[in-house]
């Protein structure tokens, strides 16, 4: 893990915060480069980097090594997706821990039924796990975390219902709250929620959803929202841009044609560091080493 120049608490206590979803150790070296100053281990992202669709298809373990290696290219707070904790209250203790342990600064946990589904992709409202049940792992997960590292409690629920929630959740420990695209429907009910909660919230910008058109840096202040998240902004745009190089190539056109539209070598290999190695190996190895 780099170094943190600052933890999360830190930077969203300072004002509102953008973090793009990242999911290795490139795509957090960019968003690093670019001049964020948070990242989100986005659970779609690090589920679609192992081809497979945001369904708890992975398993806890493969979501921690993509954190590790998140960790690992970049010294930005990370907040990482932990899904429903993969269990039952004890089982996202421990998962909360050992991300804790991998240096992330924040994790967010939803309330949904295991496995999960991700809203954005399902017409119908998910399942649930009862209010009682989703409040003692919020507690659960709160005590197994150091202070400084924030516990943002995510609900599926819908309207007055995810209020509640969100209330409970705060009772059990929650720093921040997380409701989803289809939580609220206006602007007007996020304040609501941040009015009786009482703590920062947490928003998702998806790409293609109303939250990322209507919610502007002034709105988001308004809404008393902290941390916005850009979960899917990145991998659409590299999956895009990959797929069109991909078909390109398959179609017959010349490779060096294809290359002449992408980032080029030279600038590749200073992005990922290849001058810091050479200079490392200078320094340290004998001057006939074979490298």
């Amino acid at each position: 893990m780099v170094l943190m120049t600052a933890t999360l608490r830190d930077v969203t206590e300072q004002g509102l915060v953008y973090a793009p979803g990242v999911w290795d150790g490139l795509t957090a070296k960019l968003a690093e480069q670019a001049g964020f100053s948070a990242l989100c281990a986005s659970g779609f992202a690090v589920s679609a980097a192992l081809g497979l669709p945001d369904a708890e298809l992975y398993t806890m373990t493969e979501n921690l090594q993509a954190v590790r290696t998140i960790g690992e290219a970049s010294s930005l707070p990370l907040v990482a997706d932990i899904d429903t904790g993969y269990g039952n209250a004890v089982n996202a203790a421990r998962t909360a821990g050992r991300f804790a342990a991998a240096g992330v600064q924040g994790v967010f946990m939803e309330d949904q039924l295991s496995p999960k589904k991700c809203p954005i992709c399902v017409g119908e409202p998910v399942d649930l796990i009862s209010i009682e049940e989703a409040s003692g792992k919020v507690r659960a997960v709160r005590d197994s975390l150091p202070d400084h590292v924030l516990m943002i409690a995510r609900t599926d629920s819908r309207g007055d219902d995810a209020i509640r929630r969100a209330t409970a959740y705060v009772d059990a420990g929650a720093d921040m709250i997380m409701p989803v695209t289809k939580t609220f429907e206006t602007a007007d009910e996020w304040a609501r929620c941040h009015d009786q909660v009482g703590v920062p919230l947490m928003a998702t910008l998806t790409a293609s959803t109303w939250t990322e058109r209507e919610f502007t840096p002034e709105v988001l202040q308004q809404i008393g929202v902290r941390l916005a998240l850009l979960p899917t902004q990145v991998l659409m745009a590299a999956t895009g841009a990959a797929r069109e190089a991909l078909r390109r190539l398959a179609g017959g056109e010349a490779p060096a044609d294809v290359s002449a539209d992408a980032l080029q070598h030279h600038e590749f290999i200073d992005l990922i560091g290849f001058p810091e190695v050479e200079a490392a190996q200078r320094k340290y190895l004998p001057a006939d080493a074979k490298v």
